[in-house]
């Protein structure tokens, strides 16, 4: 089956289940640009709890909506050099952080211009990392409906959809001493928590969404 995605700043678990689960990801690229999603953003598991990584980008004056594809990022306040300092202060002693920290840190050392170029740059490196070879395309066109050959998981890029991934199994993370389990954070949360066994992870929660 294949299945459609949007690409994601460093995406969701349930979006990485819906790749793993896939014969053929097909990524939107032709869509408008919205506000509140995961396309500019990521959640992860900080020593406060629940912590949004949030991309700036650059707004348009008119305030016209714009293609995703024509996204810029905003680099005035050096958000990805911030990003990286919060996910070393979360994961730190995690059980996996090292063993993937030269894969990873050089991404926010970076000043990419377009980000959706970033955002698959990114999901490259955590392919990698995954050891997932996956069988993808990006759409031709945009199509708000699609037809009973395509699973549509356009909707795992919302931000505000708390109940994606509920059901999925719990893993051990750095702070649930305190705050318990959170599901459902950013694919960086389980990598740096569960290393090799997070692909096994995701194969096993497929059957959840």
């Amino acid at each position: 089956m294949k299945t459609l995605l949007h690409l994601c700043y460093f995406g969701s678990i349930a979006n990485y289940t819906a790749m793993i689960k896939a014969e053929k990801v097909i990524f939107e690229v032709n869509d408008n640009y919205q506000k509140q999603t995961l396309r500019n953003r990521t959640y992860i598991y900080g020593a406060n709890g629940k912590l949004s990584l949030n991309l700036s980008i650059l707004h348009t004056k008119d305030g016209l909506k714009q293609a995703y594809r024509d996204i810029k990022i905003e680099h005035q306040f050096n958000t990805l050099k911030t990003h990286w300092k919060s996910l070393e202060s979360a994961y730190r002693t995690s059980p996996y952080f090292e063993f993937y920290e030269d894969d990873l840190a050089p991404l926010f050392e970076k000043k990419p211009e377009f980000l959706m170029d970033f955002n698959f740059e990114c999901q490259e490196v955590l392919l990698d990392c995954l050891q997932l070879d996956l069988n993808s395309s990006k759409t031709v066109s945009f199509n708000l409906e699609t037809d009973d050959t395509i699973d549509d998981y356009r909707k795992f890029v919302s931000a505000k959809n708390n109940s994606i991934g509920q059901e999925f199994s719990k893993y051990n993370q750095v702070f649930e001493n305190k705050y318990g389990f959170i599901h459902n954070l950013s694919i960086l949360d389980l990598l740096f928590n569960e290393g090799p066994n997070a692909t096994t992870y995701l194969e096993e929660q497929a059957n959840l969404i």
